[in-house]
């Protein structure tokens, strides 16, 4: 099976807090798949933003219920990775 970091990376999650994170810690957070590694996102940050990652946490987000407009539902569950970049290394993500 060929190894595709676009499957692994869902999307940057741009917050407050991510981007004071990006700012200051040189800590940037991505969306990824449920069944991503702490080794396949470092692989896929490397191809898509060609960075070495110097280390990735992930974090788990269940799903919450949820009321809009009167009408019950659930958030999706999300697997967050903050990935940690050595001093002078950056990512655009505009």
């Amino acid at each position: 099976m060929k190894f595709d970091p676009s499957t692994i990376i869902i999307r940057p999650r741009i917050t407050e807090k991510a981007a004071a994170l990006s700012e200051t810690g040189n800590v940037y957070t991505f969306e990824v798949t449920q069944t991503a590694t702490k080794t396949t996102i470092k692989r896929a940050i490397k191809e898509i933003y060609k960075v070495t990652p110097i280390r990735v946490n992930t974090v788990n987000l269940k799903a919450k219920a949820v009321v809009v407009k009167g009408k019950k539902g659930s958030t999706k569950a999300v697997v967050k990775a903050y990935v940690y970049l050595k001093k002078g290394d950056k990512i655009d993500l505009a």
